[in-house]
């Protein structure tokens, strides 16, 4: 496992493509998030709640001085709960807002799969159907050898969907 995850995180550091997906198991479903919006792979550790959080928000680590949030994507996507173990690791990306500033943010997965190059002119679009995850959130459908990666929209699904939600659940001043 270690040594997986050691070449995916040197995979992650080489980024000479912009066509190119982290992949993620969560569940039975294989995800992507474009490889230039990971800035690592950590495993799982020990968060501090936050008080009012919606119940995806499993806390805040600090990450080198800065304050990450921590998602977990299962329960934002209303999937089964199943328990940390070994494999299950947080990805660390970075969003950015509709003002253009940067936001890291943590997501918990049950693992890393792969770094995966495909052409976005082959993107399949996502069909309109009401699931757990929001086809807003999607990018759209990548064909991978004989599976299919639902790749994600990081921007979105971090301003519009997670901090949004957020947002609305702790008072402000």
């Amino acid at each position: 496992m270690d040594n997986n995850l050691d070449s995916i995180q040197g995979q992650i550091e080489q980024r000479t493509h912009d066509d190119q997906v982290l992949s993620f198991v969560l569940g039975n479903e294989e995800y992507g998030v474009d490889i230039l919006r990971v800035q690592e792979i950590k495993g799982w550790e020990k968060t501090t709640a936050i008080p009012n959080s919606p119940n995806y928000v499993m806390g805040v680590i600090n990450l080198r001085g800065a304050v990450v949030p921590i998602i977990d994507l299962r329960v934002r996507f209303g999937l089964e709960n199943v328990t940390y173990n070994e494999s299950t690791v947080v990805i660390i990306v970075r969003s950015e807002d509709h003002d253009g500033s940067q936001k890291i943010i943590g997501l918990v997965v049950d693992g890393v799969s792969d770094v995966y190059a495909f052409n976005r002119a082959g993107l399949q679009s996502t069909p309109e159907m009401s699931g757990t995850v929001h086809t807003d959130y999607v990018n759209g459908l990548a064909t991978v050898g004989d599976k299919m990666v639902i790749i994600l929209h990081v921007d979105h699904l971090i301003n519009d969907g997670i901090l949004a939600a957020i947002k609305k659940t702790i008072p402000s001043d």
